[in-house]
């Protein structure tokens, strides 16, 4: 009698169910590959950009700001002030062209620069794509912790943004303490988060100080960044703003300035134009973190947004804005600075066609130019009003792809496969289930578990489910897990002691 074998199919389930012994579809990997501007053509708008900044300068220059760049070199014509084209370049000479995104998990922490691409989030969405009724409603604080433990556990998410705003908090004090509280809570990945006001970020760094092990601790390895837009389009500061910068670079803060200029609104309409101004206002951000303290981590965050010049509305999704974050992608790279762009800002308000269409065009466009930190990947929609459970979970699918394109294809002696080509012609006739297709499956493949791949039969049997239903199936499972513990208790005491935490 034979023996019935028993195990096999069970091993072979749990091998594929397994994480694969070779990543490959690796976050960080290299870009590059896309290149919409002729070196030529880098340099006019960069000489461009320094024209204005030479010739035009920048205006509504606080005092404090004003004394610190007329120290730097600078000059001032009536009330603004212009950047010589030497002090520009020290600038960029000694701006950090390298440095380190802590994680609270030194394993989660990211090195930003080079050719290294990193998609993480950004946002400051007022609305939430509700689970359960598909339809937006305002976001609250619950959504944003929610939003956090989420991403928490998605590998695509290099660093977290708040990516909505709490709208039931008023306060701004309250808003900006609870927002930076949700981050340390329910993620140990590198973070970042805005401050209304530079009154808040002592009080703040004070929490994250607790959450780093003591008083001056988070300043030695600090994990948090800051975004700020310190510059207003067209080529003006903004006081607020340029109080935060000075008090976040106190605190050895890396911080991200955003230039977020709108085509043919606060910047020109053809798009030569519109590089050469928002290179220039995001140059002088440079300038400005240089004269206070050359060498301070600054990701180089020239976002290029564009409007429908049809209508005035903001649109994040279309050839455009795919061009544009991958051309500032390359000036950024080209001068040698780490670069921060936006992708996957879809106008979408649906999970659809759309949605998935502008979100892959525009994230893989930049990733193939390299943008060192690509803002708004996650689950962003709405041109960037809404914020979505079921995005996150879809784009974080999309990104493996993006990255697998990325690491592109390897020639080699073994994956040119002469001897397995030869094999299969004078054995089987086949490929399948020979030794060479078994190493290049997990080695050269990333496999989806969300996309369907199934044929139309087995779908529909399965209840003809579309993607917005999988992904909303997964979002449920993944906020239905237990909530993180990255606060010790004694930790979440002493804060709670300190702040008002809703």
């Amino acid at each position: 009698m034979s023996r019935r074998k028993t195990g096999g199919r069970a091993a072979r389930v749990a091998l594929r169910a397994a994480p694969p012994a070779f990543d490959p579809a690796p976050p960080g990997a290299g870009g590059g590959q896309y290149r919409p501007l002729s070196e030529a053509e880098l340099g006019a708008i960069y000489n461009t950009a320094l024209r204005l900044l030479v010739e035009l300068g920048v205006g509504e220059v606080p005092a404090r700001l004003g004394e610190v760049l007329e120290a730097a070199g600078a000059v001032w014509r009536g009330d603004r002030i212009l950047m010589p084209r030497g002090l520009v370049e020290e600038a960029i000479d000694k701006a950090a062209k390298r440095f380190w995104l802590h994680g609270r998990d030194r394993n989660r922490s990211i090195e930003v620069g080079g050719d290294r691409v990193y998609f993480g989030t950004g946002g400051a969405a007022v609305q939430a794509l509700d689970l359960d009724t598909h339809l937006y409603r305002p976001a609250t604080l619950r959504d944003l912790h929610d939003f956090t433990r989420l991403q928490d556990k998605l590998a695509n998410v290099a660093w977290f943004t708040r990516c909505c705003i709490a709208t039931d908090v008023p306060d701004n004090f309250d808003l900006d303490v609870n927002t930076a509280y949700a981050l340390i809570r329910n993620t140990t990945k590198p973070t970042a988060t805005a401050f209304t006001v530079a009154e808040h970020v002592d009080p703040i760094v004070g929490m994250l100080d607790i959450a780093a092990g003591g008083a001056g601790a988070f300043a030695k390895r600090p994990f948090m960044k800051a975004h700020i837009s310190p510059l207003i389009s067209p080529m003006r500061f903004g006081e607020d703003a340029v109080d935060v910068v000075f008090k976040c670079i106190e605190h050895n803060i890396p911080i991200s300035n955003i230039t977020a200029a709108q085509a043919g609104a606060t910047a020109p309409a053809p798009l030569a134009g519109f590089l050469a101004q928002s290179l220039a206002e995001t140059l002088a951000s440079l300038v400005m973190v240089h004269a206070i303290k050359p060498g301070h981590p600054m990701v180089f965050s020239n976002w290029p947004l564009v409007v429908d010049l049809r209508t005035g509305a903001f649109a994040g999704g279309g050839g455009e804005a795919a061009v544009l974050n991958a051309a500032s992608a390359q000036l950024s790279n080209w001068l040698g600075l780490p670069s921060g762009v936006a992708a996957s800002m879809t106008d979408a308000k649906a999970l659809d066609a759309q949605y998935g269409a502008e979100k892959g065009m525009t994230a893989l466009a930049a990733g193939l130019a390299g943008g060192n930190l690509i803002y708004e990947s996650s689950g962003m929609t709405a041109s960037l009003l809404g914020a979505s459970f079921e995005a996150f979970v879809l784009d974080d699918e999309m990104l493996s792809h993006v990255y697998r394109a990325l690491r592109g294809l390897e020639v080699t002696e073994e994956t040119l496969g002469f001897e397995a080509i030869c094999d299969a012609v004078l054995g089987d006739g086949h490929f399948l289930g020979g030794q060479h297709t078994y190493a290049a499956m997990e080695r050269d493949y990333f496999y989806p578990s969300l996309a369907d791949r199934d044929p139309p039969i087995t779908w529909e049997e399965g209840g003809a489910p579309d993607a917005w239903s999988r992904a909303n199936k997964r979002a449920r499972e993944l906020l239905a897990a237990p909530a993180p513990d990255y606060l010790s208790a004694a930790q979440d005491k002493e804060i709670r002691d300190r702040f008002r935490i809703l």
